[in-house]
């Protein structure tokens, strides 16, 4: 099978497997959103979510899933099977001890973090011991989370995307179930939601191990591998791991760090501005994860594979057909986003106390988010291509320069557009964090095949104009009439105008994912075929 149809397949399933994630997440957060609004509450927890997460992508997910496969992948192919096992076995001992470790330093210096990370909780005391108290109980969840990269890299490196996709359903499960049967019954629910957080990180790692156990990755002692911890550490592949993760951790997590600005400012803005960019970006956060992230996800250990083959067409091919789909992917979510924001958002969060001034504002964020989608996700390909060729200074450095242009773009737009102005800044600087990738990677590489790309973005954006139009005549067609069936008619019917379009203009992406669906539905009646199509994928 042709590699970019292997891309397209691979890509479809975990697509389905984020879908089913993120619908479990959109129900979360409606019930959140019921539970808590968007006021002191919602605005604290939120925070003290942020604080883990941001240790979690410097030192965890992002940067430890992306510096592991690249090596991961190496070992495999040049050590042998009991070599690479025993690189697993250090690199988790390794890991789980300075996770923890940082989890403790969390814990104890919690205010110390709190007063930095929201400096407009200092004028509300009572909101800034809530925010410290929740950090302190959503700490752990840095462990769980950063363990679970590395199973997450080991599963994407051995064809294994679906278990990995679905696995974030765990900390829905959690949350849902805390919020339904638990935090109704407690004096103050949003210490309910905290600890279902913590649960549902482990949850999630837990959902990951059985596969790995059952291929021998996990069949060691944690007590041994603690009382061995000086030769865990000083393993040749975790010593490259950690060469490698010390720049990632600061170029890949730059929309994190980006959104801790983002948080920042808001926290200086009316009350709930916090929450109103959480709930924005989340709602960005569907496509990006849909199909942005799932195209890294997939592309990341092919373009590893071709490095250690040294096979630079083939891995060129494999970086522009990611970001091809990524053009026929992002470019309708973008302005189907941009013009139905308002009646998704609606529909989504406009329960309880989260009133209809609440979803304006958040519909206005979401406008200006949606502006930099096609770059988010561009980001994250361009990044894992740096990565498969172990080059992980390049992303940081050009990391720092879009960081900076961040700040200084909120702090131009954050008076006269408000919260708008924060996701526009983020969006902005997203783009020159692409372009700027783009032109390191060239030179770095040689020839990307931008003409084939360019083709391909100007036949997407022809595509995607008339979905513009269906949304605009929508939300005026059924501005009275429920909106739950106003995005139920409106999201279908612009799906089918947008493939319509695409067919008419020939767009190869979609032949891509055509004869992709048409493959697999082919391998159905075998489970055994299913499953070595997925580990080939």
């Amino acid at each position: 099978m042709k590699r970019k149809e292997k891309i397209a397949r691979s890509t479809i399933g975990v697509s389905i497997s984020t879908m089913v994630s993120r619908i479990l997440g959109y129900i979360r957060d409606m019930l959140t959103a019921r539970l808590l609004g968007a006021g002191m509450m919602a605005d604290a927890v939120f925070v003290a979510y942020r604080i883990p997460n941001l240790f979690r992508s410097l030192l965890g997910e992002g940067a430890l899933s992306s510096s592991f496969i690249p090596v991961f992948v190496e070992f495999m192919k040049t050590k042998g099977e009991e070599e690479t096992k025993k690189f697993v076995k250090s690199i988790f001992i390794t890991f789980l001890t300075v996770l923890t470790l940082l989890t403790i330093a969390g814990w104890y210096f919690a205010p110390e973090i709190v007063r930095l990370i929201a400096p407009g909780f200092l004028n509300s005391p009572e909101k800034l011991v809530l925010t410290i108290n929740l950090t302190r109980i959503i700490f752990p969840f840095m462990i769980a989370i950063g363990m679970g990269a590395l199973a997450l890299g080991m599963l994407n490196s051995l064809g294994r995307f679906i278990i990995p996709a679905l696995s974030p359903c765990m900390l829905s499960v959690s949350e849902i179930t805390f919020i339904l049967f638990i935090c109704p019954y407690m004096e103050k629910p949003v210490y309910g939601l905290a600890v279902s957080i913590m649960i549902g990180g482990f949850a999630q790692l837990a959902f990951q191990l059985p596969e790995l156990i059952k291929k021998g990755y996990f069949s060691f002692s944690i007590l041994d591998g603690l009382k061995n911890l000086r030769s865990m550490v000083n393993h040749p592949g975790v010593k490259k791991v950690c060469m490698l993760m010390l720049p990632a951790a600061a170029g890949l997590s730059i929309g994190q760090v980006n959104m801790f600005v983002d948080t920042i400012l808001a926290s200086l803005l009316r009350e709930g501005s916090v929450t109103v960019i959480y709930f924005a970006s989340r709602v960005m956060l569907l496509p990006l994860s849909l199909f942005g992230v799932a195209i890294a996800t997939v592309s990341l250990p092919l373009m590893a594979e071709s490095s250690v083959e040294s096979d630079y067409n083939k891995f060129k091919s494999t970086m522009s057909s990611g970001l091809r789909m990524i053009f026929f992917t992002m470019l309708p979510s973008t302005f189907g986003l941009m013009f139905f924001g308002l009646p998704i958002i609606r529909v989504l969060f406009e329960h309880g106390r989260f009133k209809a001034y609440d979803s304006v504002i958040t519909s206005q964020a979401l406008f200006f988010f949606s502006i930099g989608l096609i770059a988010f996700a561009g980001v994250k390909v361009v990044v894992s291509a740096f990565y498969a060729l172990k080059d992980t200074l390049t992303p940081v450095l050009v990391a720092v320069f879009a960081m900076v242009l961040n700040l200084l773009l909120n702090l131009i737009f954050i008076i006269p557009m408000g919260v708008g102005g924060i996701a526009l800044a983020t969006s902005l600087a997203a783009f020159f964090n692409l372009f700027l990738l783009m032109y390191e990677l060239r030179a770095k590489i040689g020839a990307l095949g931008i003409s084939k790309m360019a083709v391909s973005f100007i036949k997407t954006i022809f595509a995607s104009l008339p979905v513009i139009a269906v949304c605009i005549l929508a939300e005026t067609a059924f501005c009275n009439t429920s909106k739950y069936l106003q995005v139920v008619i409106t999201l279908p019917l612009a799906v089918i105008v947008y493939l319509a379009a695409a067919y008419i203009l020939k767009c190869k992406e979609l032949n891509y994912i055509l004869n992709a669906v048409l493959n697999r539905a082919s391998k159905i009646p075998s489970a055994a075929g299913e499953s070595r199509t997925t580990q080939q994928g």
